[in-house]
């Protein structure tokens, strides 16, 4: 039977590596990366740095294209189910021709699979297929979430108050759901007019291109709308987070 891991490797800093994920990557025969391109190659550079530092010989390294996603598209769910469909496509074909059986394959993921992913998403679409026999085994990994409280030196929860995580389209249909809120990735920055919050902003969190900001909405929402602008001209790209915690009434 052929064996599949997908191993959360982090946020960005190779020492977020944990020792399980270590264990999980000096046991594998063959490496499954999927490549989104020129523009993010250095998301790939990671992965190969960190097999290169803690894979166990002989392995290999097999890699596909990602399929692009259309971002224009104003049906958001149906665009994003099209992408998956044709990235599990991808990967099926890369566990059906790349590993063989009694061979063990993994999945290096950014953060942690089981927070932020679609990964575990298309590796059930995969086995629901039929095409192709595996066993898979998850091994979490540190998220952005948990690398931004960290870098700000603050916690996820607070006594006796829910955490809501969601993503910057959902915050800008609906508003803060809750006093604590997690936003995933959003390009919009739709954290503006919400000058009753405190934000705790980190993007690239773990790398050396890191950025940090945190205060009152109100005082540096500009700030942040500026450097992730420039940010992301410079890189052509941006991974983001930030948390939300309601200010108390004399603090507004």
């Amino acid at each position: 039977m052929k064996r599949l891991l997908v191993i959360g490797i982090g946020a960005g800093d190779p020492d977020h590596l944990t020792l399980q994920a270590v264990k999980a990557i000096a046991a594998t025969d063959v490496f499954l990366i999927v490549d989104k391109g020129e523009v993010k190659h250095e998301l790939v550079q990671l992965r190969l740095d960190l097999i290169a530092e803690h894979g166990r010989g002989p392995y290999r390294i097999v890699e596909a294209r990602d399929p692009e996603r259309d971002r224009t598209a104003p049906a958001y769910a149906a665009a994003v189910d099209d992408w998956r469909a044709r990235r599990a496509l991808a990967c099926e074909a890369l566990i059906r021709d790349e590993l063989g059986e009694g061979e063990t394959g993994a999945f290096l993921v950014w953060g942690d699979p089981g927070v932020y992913d679609s990964t575990l998403a298309i590796v059930e679409q995969i086995l629901q297929r039929g095409n192709v026999a595996f066993e898979h085994e998850v091994i979490p990994g540190i998220s952005s979430v948990a690398a931004l409280t960290a870098r700000h030196r603050t916690t996820l929860t607070q006594v006796g108050r829910p955490v809501h995580l969601t993503t910057g389209r959902r915050l800008a249909e609906r508003g803060a759901p809750a006093d604590d809120v997690v936003v995933m990735l959003d390009a919009h920055c739709s954290f503006a007019g919400l000058d009753d919050f405190h934000i705790f902003w980190g993007a690239y969190l773990g790398t050396p291109d890191e950025i940090l900001v945190s205060g009152p909405v109100a005082e540096v929402g500009d700030r942040i709308r500026e450097v992730r602008a420039e940010a992301r001209a410079r890189k052509g790209w941006i991974m983001d987070t930030y948390l939300l915690r309601r200010l108390p009434p004399a603090d507004r």
